[in-house]
């Protein structure tokens, strides 16, 4: 006998399957009209990964609400009870599109806090630039209002790059850093990264699950092209955080790459040393606080599908108390 929980999910995963089989044909037909096969075939695998990750496990309702920071009403939830740990989402996602299942694992042992940064989501976009110093500071923002003194901080993608700044700018709030695949400079993307984004366009995104996200959830539903034109702008701009500043920083960081995710090896390696490690034989001398793992066969838009390897490992990070040297 199939019981009801387990019928209405059944038919929520058949329903976002056939999802990703129109989403598919739509982008078929694309790749049939355009020849830039390179830039169709990544973005339908962020809209694939989008789809399968929005099949939403059985999670207690969230306490939601809305942050004024910074000019943004910022939209938040803050799942299960514990040491808080704030999730920030990579460029174009939600808090739906990349943490669902995370979330379901994260709260069991902690205080979950998952924001939609500007223009994502929930978040309506303001006339002001998106930049990783600006989102870092309404994350700051975000735990002044919620009261919470100081937390850890996991991001992805963009929101890797917001954590990585939130530990430079704001040090006093950040405990510990997750980085996933997320450089610091813009030369740390490998070139094809790089050329990408001049030849992307809004409309390889209309008719799409992920137009139809945004439209669903955002506060300005007819702004997606807006949106969309916002985060190339954002995409295209020189940034380096400062290797000075990165090494300088307090919080412990745990960076977490794939071997095919679009960063340079030797830019994870040159992160990875600023922050104590490598060059280090861990059996005959202490180790650095800071941690990394390369998981392979994995790209920049697979590794949001490995959370059975990496939570465990992020969990681990997190639970360590810092070691007397």
């Amino acid at each position: 006998m199939v019981l009801k929980p387990q019928l209405k999910q059944n038919k929520q995963r058949l329903k976002i399957m056939r999802k990703i089989i129109a989403s598919e044909f739509h982008m078929r037909k694309i790749m049939n009209a355009k020849p830039n096969m390179k830039t169709t075939t990544f973005v339908l695998s962020i809209l694939l990964s989008m789809l399968l990750a929005g099949v939403v496990s059985g999670q207690q309702k969230p306490t939601t609400g809305y942050a004024p920071v910074n000019g943004l009403e910022m939209y938040y939830e803050i799942h299960g009870s514990g040491e808080p740990v704030v999730l920030l989402h990579g460029a174009f996602m939600a808090i739906s599109g990349d943490w669902n299942d995370w979330i379901g694992e994260l709260s069991k042992t902690r205080k979950v806090i998952a924001v939609e940064m500007q223009g994502h989501g929930r978040t309506a976009d303001i006339k002001r630039d998106l930049s990783y110093e600006n989102l870092s500071d309404d994350v700051a923002g975000l735990l002044d209002y919620l009261k919470i003194p100081s937390a850890d901080i996991i991001g992805y993608s963009l929101g890797g790059g917001v954590a990585m700044q939130c530990a430079i700018r704001h040090p006093e709030k950040v405990r510990k850093v997750v980085s996933i695949s997320a450089p610091f400079r813009r030369d740390g993307w490998v070139k094809e990264a790089n050329d990408f984004w001049p030849t992307f366009t809004w409309e390889i995104f209309k008719g799409t699950p992920m137009e139809a996200e945004y439209k669903r959830l955002s506060p300005t539903p007819e702004k997606f092209p807006d949106f969309v034109n916002h985060i190339k702008a954002w995409a295209l701009r020189p940034y380096d955080f400062g290797a000075d500043k990165l090494k300088a920083t307090k919080a412990p960081m745990f960076f977490i790459h794939g071997d095919a995710d679009g960063v340079r090896l030797d830019h994870i390696a040159e992160m990875y040393r600023m922050k104590g490690g490598g060059e280090i034989h861990g059996d005959m001398q202490p180790r650095s606080a800071s941690r990394l793992a390369i998981l392979p066969d994995t790209t920049h838009v697979t590794l949001m599908n490995r959370m059975t390897t990496i939570v465990p490992m992020v969990n681990d990070f997190l639970d360590t108390k810092p070691s007397k040297q």
